[in-house]
């Protein structure tokens, strides 16, 4: 069993950036002021142009998941190497991949001009500010936790060794600081007895995470924003690698 959707309400976390190659003309504002109509919009919200920034099965499924949103098209795709399955996924879509030279960070040259919006799922790599700058509306990412909680890359892990009875994911504002991004929406679950953390992550926050992806990418093209609200830093706590003892 699981809550409803929850979308963040607020200022959105990033401003739009100003480009000159996408500027409305006097007329296009002329029409939009007195019409209430903005000429880039598409009966039913703007087109939207998302860079796909991810990997393995989760990266995969996400941008499969993306291909089947009305006015979703795919200005890039970045993975952390050929023949890895979100790399297999897009070529197989007939989509060119960026694959990192530097599988810690993607550059700015990896975002291609005009994209909309950075969907990071399952990247290790840290998204730089030249990336984000190319992007309209900045970048979101899928943590496996209720951020604050459990920022880290062992969410899902603490989770279990906390004993937490509710689990949950948010999408967030991809920003400066690891899971520190504003929350765009956050949806929550119960935690099994007994369940591990794969089987917690595959029966229900993966699939969470394809949903919640899919409906901030709704939400900006129909809105042409994205909702945002504060982490509260109050509750904030680290999920790092838990590493095994070795063997005596």
């Amino acid at each position: 069993a699981s809550a409803g959707l929850v979308l963040a309400t607020g200022a959105p976390a990033m401003a739009r950036r100003a480009d000159p190659g996408r500027a409305v003309s006097r007329l296009q504002k002329l029409l939009i002021a007195v019409r209430g109509q903005d000429p880039r919009r598409e009966k039913g919200g703007m087109k939207m142009k998302i860079a796909m920034v991810g990997s393995r099965y989760f990266g995969a499924s996400v941008f499969e998941a993306l291909r089947k949103e009305e006015g979703v098209e795919f200005s890039s795709v970045v993975a952390p190497a050929a023949d890895d399955r979100l790399a297999l996924a897009a070529q197989a879509a007939g989509l060119a991949v960026h694959v990192l030279e530097n599988p810690k960070i993607v550059p700015g040259e990896a975002i291609a001009v005009g994209t909309d919006l950075i969907v990071a799922a399952h990247t290790h790599a840290r998204v730089s500010n030249e990336a984000l700058a190319r992007s309209r509306l900045g970048g979101v990412g899928y943590h496996p936790s209720l951020l604050p909680r459990h920022r880290g890359i062992a969410a899902v892990e603490w989770t279990i060794q906390e004993g937490d009875p509710i689990a949950g994911g948010s999408v967030y504002h991809l920003a400066d600081g690891w899971d520190a991004g504003a929350i765009a929406a956050q949806e929550w679950c119960f935690v099994a007895k007994g369940e591990t953390a794969r089987e917690l992550w595959e029966r229900a926050l993966a699939p969470i995470g394809l949903e919640l992806l899919a409906r901030v990418v709704r939400h900006a093209r129909l809105h042409g924003e994205l909702p945002a609200r504060p982490q509260d830093q109050r509750f904030a706590t680290k999920a790092p690698m838990i590493r095994k003892p070795a063997d005596a």
